[in-house]
């Protein structure tokens, strides 16, 4: 299913695109997270970077996040539409052509590779460019529409840009980045899973294959406990490899703590217990994983300092 053809063509609200739409089309709020993960591997990375060419490398990851938003945007607005969370996006509500939405893909993503290869070196620009095409291809195109284990693998392009900033200022892949792409990567399934025991009439009508939908939100509550015992052990390893210390790990620890006594409860619960309470404990660790994400790498970037120190 691709109705991709459906929103290609002009505007039909009668108003012309603004400014704001083709940003919002990078998906910003992604982006931000793309650009912070990558700039903490960069920064916490052995080998020192010029900090006009970190910030020009930096500025490149982000515009290949955003190339990477714009693509999923063409591809998925007829599922887009059908989703009352995402029915609001430039191209299903009709502010954004479809096409103008690939042109500005395709246009960031060769821009965003070949100048990531200038300021920093083509192994980082190659990486960004294979994250972009394992975004746009394999999770929008195939996975997501296809599997249950959609969030799972297409997880790993938002795992990629710490490696990409480890890769720019080093020009190659170290433990310590294998550690932060282990940490988004088995991050990612219960962050999305949480959402999806709230958000499941959406993925339905859309014909998303999420795990509630195939397997019901049992099994969904069982697979995100499980995701935060596996999680927890990268979480506080990266702690113990050359970028940790002991401020990391003493975030680490409380955190991975909290998001299994998170998981613990959630699992607990039953359909009519979140249906009184309206997901009030499934809203919870939603946010909580956002919160989670953020402060590993913020100490990851304190830590850092406390050596430099």
């Amino acid at each position: 299913m691709a109705g991709i053809n459906a929103y290609d063509g002009p505007a039909e609200n009668g108003f012309e695109a603004g400014f704001g739409d083709y940003v919002a089309l990078l998906k910003p709020r992604v982006m931000s997270l793309v650009v912070f993960t990558a700039f903490v591997g960069l920064w916490i990375a052995p080998v020192g970077m010029n900090p006009f060419v970190a910030f020009c490398a930096v500025l490149f990851i982000a515009l290949g996040g955003g190339a990477s938003g714009a693509l999923n945007m063409w591809y998925d607005a007829d599922i887009d539409a059908v989703m009352k969370r995402t029915a609001g996006r430039p191209v299903p509500s009709g502010r954004v052509p479809a096409g103008d939405a690939l042109a500005v893909g395709l246009a960031l993503s060769g821009l965003s590779v070949m100048m990531l290869g200038l300021a920093a070196n083509w192994f980082a620009a190659g990486f960004l460019a294979f994250t972009i095409f394992f975004y746009a291809v394999v999770y929008t195109i195939w996975l997501k529409r296809s599997t249950p284990q959609n969030i799972v693998i297409g997880g790993a392009a938002g795992a990629f840009p710490p490696m990409i900033g480890w890769a720019c200022a080093t020009g190659g892949i170290g433990i310590e980045s294998l550690l932060m792409f282990a940490l988004i990567f088995f991050w990612t399934p219960p962050h999305f899973w949480a959402l999806a025991l709230f958000m499941k009439e959406d993925y339905h009508k859309a014909g998303v294959p999420m795990l509630t939908v195939t397997h019901g939100r049992a099994a969904t509550r069982r697979h995100i406990f499980g995701y935060t015992l596996v999680l927890a052990p990268f979480a506080i390893w990266l702690g113990l490899t050359s970028v940790g210390g002991w401020f990391y790990l003493s975030v680490a620890l409380v955190l991975n703590a909290l998001f299994i006594l998170g998981g613990w409860r959630i699992l607990r619960r039953t359909e009519e217990q979140a249906v009184a309470d309206h997901y009030k404990t499934e809203r919870k660790f939603f946010r909580l994983s956002l919160y989670y994400l953020f402060l590993h790498f913020l100490a990851l970037l304190v830590q850092h300092w406390i050596g430099a120190w």
